[in-house]
C-alpha cells in the first residue's frame, strides 16, 4: 500500500477542504487516515464500522481488549453514542469541549464492541484542532482514534513520526505540522458513581475539581496494573516506550545528576550508547553520554510538548540506555510522569 503525505495550512483554505474532503471518504469507505490533534496525531477509522475499527488494531499491533477513543464534532452525536449522560458530565462538556478531554460513557448499540475493546463503555473526546474537526465531519461524525504510532512506541506529535511508523499500511497521513500539547487527553470515567481520571493529561484533577467538585485518582495509575482489564487507552499495556530502556532517577537536583552521571558512565564502560534527558536548568551538569533538553521547568508545557519527540531522536541515534530526570511539576506533572513511568516500566531509582 502506498501512503499519501497530505500537507495541509492552518487556515484550511479551499484545496485543504478537497483534501480533507478525500480523506473523509476513506473513512466512509472503511480505510485508515492519520490526522492531527491538539495532543498527538490519531489514526482515525470509522467508529461505528467494526472491520474499520479492526484495521486501526492491525496498523498498529495493538492488543484487541484495548479500546478506541471515539472522536465526535458536535455535542448532539454525544447522545447517540452513549446511553446515560451524568450532569457532571455535561458541566464538562460545556467547559472543557472541544479540547483535550476524553470522557468515558455506557455505551448505546449504536457502538460495535470492536471500537471498546469489547466493553460495555464508551470513551468520547471532542478534539479542538480544525483539522481533526473537519475530518471527523467529513468521515461521518464518529472517528475512532487511538494514537498514530506503533503500538507500545511513543506517540507522534508530527506528521514524520506517524511516517516512520505506518508508511505503507495506511493509505493517508494528513500533515498539520507539530502538535500544541504533546501528550494524550484526560480521560475521565463517569460509568461510575464518582468521576474517576484514568488517565491524567493537560486538564489537571484540579481544574476538574473546579467544575465538578468531587473527581479521584484511579489508584492503578501509579503502579504497574497489567493485570486488569483496560477500560481506556494506556492502563494496563506499555506504552511510550522507546527502543533503548528508559530509567527514572528521582530525588534532589544536585544528586540526581550525581547519579546520573555516575549511571552513564558506567554504561558507557559496558560499551553501551547512553542518553540523558534533563531540561534547560540542567543540561549543563552533565558530562557524558548524548545529553539532551525536555524543556525548561519555567515552563512545563515544554516539556509535554518534547518529550515523544525526544524519546524518538534516542531511538534514531540507536541510544541503548536513558536515563532521565523526574518532571514533578505543579500543573503537568502528574500526566508527563505517568507517560515516563509507563515507558519505563516504572524504573525509579530514588537517591
Amino acid at each position: 500500500m502506498k501512503t499519501v503525505i497530505e500537507k495541509l495550512t492552518t487556515d484550511l483554505n479551499r484545496q485543504d477542504q478537497q483534501i480533507i474532503q478525500k480523506a473523509g471518504n476513506i473513512i466512509r469507505e472503511g480505510g485508515l487516515v492519520a490526522f492531527p490533534t491538539e495532543t498527538v496525531y490519531g489514526l482515525g477509522a470509522d467508529g461505528l464500522n467494526p472491520s474499520a475499527s479492526r484495521k486501526i488494531y492491525e496498523a498498529k499491533g495493538r492488543p484487541s481488549d484495548n479500546p478506541l477513543i471515539l472522536h465526535i464534532s458536535c455535542m448532539e452525536d454525544l447522545a447517540k453514542i452513549a446511553a446515560n449522560i451524568p450532569p457532571k458530565a455535561s458541566k464538562m462538556a460545556k467547559h472543557f469541549w472541544p479540547g483535550p478531554l476524553t470522557m468515558i460513557f455506557q455505551k448505546s448499540g449504536m457502538v460495535p464492541l470492536e471500537t471498546t475493546g469489547g466493553l460495555d463503555t464508551v470513551a468520547v473526546r471532542m478534539p479542538s484542532h480544525p483539522v481533526a474537526l473537519a475530518l471527523i465531519q467529513a468521515g461521518g461524525g464518529y472517528i475512532a482514534a487511538p494514537s498514530a504510532n506503533t503500538s507500545g512506541k511513543p506517540s507522534p506529535t508530527m506528521a514524520e513520526h506517524v511516517a516512520l511508523d505506518l508508511d505503507g499500511r495506511i493509505p493517508m497521513i494528513l500533515d498539520g505540522g507539530a502538535v500544541g500539547i504533546g501528550i494524550e487527553s484526560t480521560i475521565v470515567d463517569f460509568s461510575e458513581e464518582i468521576p474517576t481520571i484514568l488517565r491524567p493529561g493537560y486538564i489537571s484533577q484540579e481544574m476538574i475539581y473546579e467544575v465538578i467538585g468531587e473527581i479521584q485518582l484511579d489508584p492503578g495509575l501509579e503502579t504497574e496494573n497489567s493485570g486488569i482489564s483496560p477500560k481506556a487507552p494506556g492502563m494496563k499495556y506499555k506504552h511510550y516506550a522507546p527502543q533503548g530502556e528508559l530509567v527514572l532517577v528521582n530525588g534532589a537536583q544536585e544528586k540526581v545528576q550525581e547519579k546520573i552521571n555516575y549511571l552513564v558512565k558506567e554504561a558507557e564502560l559496558s560499551g553501551k550508547v547512553a542518553g540523558v534527558i534533563g531540561t534547560d536548568e540542567s543540561v549543563d551538569g552533565y558530562h557524558c553520554g548524548i545529553v539532551k533538553s525536555i524543556g525548561t521547568r519555567q515552563d512545563e508545557e515544554t516539556i509535554a510538548r518534547h518529550l515523544y519527540a525526544i524519546l524518538r531522536e534516542f531511538d534514531s541515534q540507536n541510544v541503548e540506555v536513558i536515563y532521565s530526570e523526574s518532571f514533578l511539576t505543579p500543573k503537568m506533572g502528574r500526566a508527563i510522569m505517568n507517560r515516563l513511568l509507563k515507558a519505563a516500566g516504572h524504573q525509579v531509582i530514588e537517591v
